[in-house]
């Protein structure tokens, strides 16, 4: 039988940090860029000390995010990028709607945060952005990427269903053995007509212990790891080093030792 090479099986994106993600066909990477538009925006939750006139890396701790605020999940959001409006959609009806870029857009969204979160906060919430900034869970930009293989281990390990998308990641990978991705540091990985350099292991927080179906905190990932596999990681990071194209289907090149 001959072996299927890895492909890319989906690429995701995620405008707002800590809500839905946005499923694409096919995308540009640009050199030492993240996918376009992930991580665009951020809720603030209290103040940050964000300048988007010089913005930098912050923690998500300052941020709304899974790890502690699971109901992030349980809301079902979509970007439109040509007018950065975000619609958000709580308990089946539209909750909330907001150009991004206009003061209005943002105090609309804000407004619902407030009330809506209002437990969950340390102060006033407020939309952040930032000229090419990216509000990544690490400082250098990067795009993730998920085994898939690895997921199914580990889902194994837990012995129960594990949702590839616990994980948020931009790019998930099938045709690679689990774990696989930890081998490929020191080597190069083509894409269509991109090139990407593996960088750094995902260490996995309790945000992944969220279903992203309902937001319920339903299982231990990390925990699960450690005691299955001696390490908390699942996916790697990797930098853009050769802009291009890339797309669902597309098959995936390592190359160097």
């Amino acid at each position: 039988m001959t072996k299927q090479p890895a492909t890319i099986d989906a690429i995701y994106r995620y405008p707002v940090k800590g809500l839905s993600p946005q499923p694409l066909a096919r995308t540009h990477l640009a050199v030492g860029g993240t996918l376009p538009a992930d991580r665009l925006y951020a809720i603030e939750n209290g103040g940050s000390g964000f300048d988007p006139a010089a913005p930098a890396y912050f923690p998500k701790i300052r941020f709304l995010m899974l790890m502690r605020n699971e109901r992030l999940a349980a809301l079902r959001t979509e970007f439109d990028e040509a007018s950065h409006t975000l619609i958000i959609h709580a308990e089946g009806r539209e909750a909330a709607r907001g150009d991004l870029r206009t003061p209005q857009g943002r105090a609309a969204i804000e407004r619902f945060f407030a009330n809506e979160f209002a437990s969950e906060l340390r102060g006033p919430p407020k939309v952040l952005f930032g000229q090419g900034h990216s509000f990544s869970d690490v400082a250098k930009k990067v795009v993730s990427i998920i085994n898939l293989a690895s997921v199914a281990a580990l889902e194994t390990a837990v012995g129960a269903p594990v949702h590839p998308l616990r994980f948020r990641g931009n790019l998930y990978v099938t045709g690679w053995p689990a774990w696989q991705e930890f081998e490929l540091f020191g080597r190069a990985i083509a894409i269509g007509s991109a090139r990407l350099k593996p960088v750094k292991r995902i260490e996995r927080c309790a945000a992944t212990d969220v279903d992203p179906l309902t937001g319920i905190r339903d299982l231990t990932i990390p925990r699960t790891l450690m005691q299955s596999f001696g390490h908390t990681d699942c996916g790697i990071y990797a930098e853009v080093v050769g802009a291009g194209d890339i797309a669902v289907g597309d098959v995936i090149t390592v190359s160097g030792s």
